[in-house]
């Protein structure tokens, strides 16, 4: 990704239109996924201060929201930013709007000022929600303390497996979710970005502790060690491998 802006729109044609997310009802249809990689020293901090000064008004175009900080990542150094839109329209065009704000252009020069780069590496994916994905809601009280978020990557395959994923997930696997205490903010599949095809999914958790309960209950209902069984059955292994990292996220972050 460009290092001159955070938010310079993905060239990507054909993808979800303001007419499909409005035929199908659903507020989010696309999640765009930014990491930036950064070094030990102050580029952490000038990221923190830039994407807090910004908040206003990347909330008043971007209506989900998430900053997140590496806690167990292949790059500890790393802050995540998720984003949602409606469509590839409103992501569009919120990029040409927040870039083209005069205060937004002061600050991203300032922020690019200095004896090192604010960052040292990024990457970006975009994503498109599942049928079964949720709206992502904020709490109307903000925890106590930053809550801990697991990004759960599955790599299928084919995408004849990632379908039957699709089945597993909508059919009883969320509904054990649930009752085992874990509950994903989105699902959605990867478009644009590495390894594919995959489902990607993000869970929050109060605490470490808290994700360890769930996934032990999860891992011994009856229910999913049959459905998991019959899965395998059907597809054979679906999901060959999967990637799991947790981040927490930042005070500042509207998704808490």
């Amino acid at each position: 990704m460009n290092r001159r802006s955070f938010f310079q729109s993905v060239a990507a044609a054909g993808l979800l239109s303001q007419a499909d997310a409005q035929e199908t009802g659903r507020k989010t249809r696309l999640y765009r996924m930014d990491y930036f990689y950064y070094r030990q020293g102050d580029q952490g901090t000038r990221i923190n201060e830039f994407l807090t000064s910004q908040m206003p008004l990347f909330t008043k175009h971007i209506h989900t929201l998430g900053v997140f900080a590496g806690v167990l990542t292949q790059h500890v150094q790393t802050t995540l930013v998720l984003s949602g839109f409606s469509s590839f329209e409103h992501m569009t065009t919120a990029a040409r709007t927040i870039e083209g704000d005069s205060g937004y252009q002061k600050a991203h020069e300032e922020f690019e000022r200095g004896s090192e780069p604010p960052y040292d590496t990024a990457e970006r994916q975009l994503l498109a929600a599942t049928d079964f994905s949720p709206e992502i809601v904020v709490p109307a009280e903000k925890p106590k303390s930053p809550r801990y978020f697991e990004l759960r990557i599955y790599h299928a395959p084919t995408q004849r497996q990632l379908h039957l994923v699709h089945e597993r997930f909508a059919g009883p696997e969320i509904k054990i979710f649930h009752r085992s205490g874990v509950h994903p903010i989105f699902y959605a599949d990867t478009i644009i970005g590495r390894e594919l095809p995959n489902l990607t999914y993000m869970i929050p958790f109060a605490s470490l502790a808290d994700r360890e309960t769930a996934w032990d209950k999860f891992g011994a209902d009856p229910e999913w060690v049959k459905v998991r069984a019959e899965s395998v059955a059907k597809g054979g292994q679906i999901v060959n491998y999967n990637n799991i990292t947790m981040y927490r996220a930042t005070a500042f972050s509207p998704i808490q």
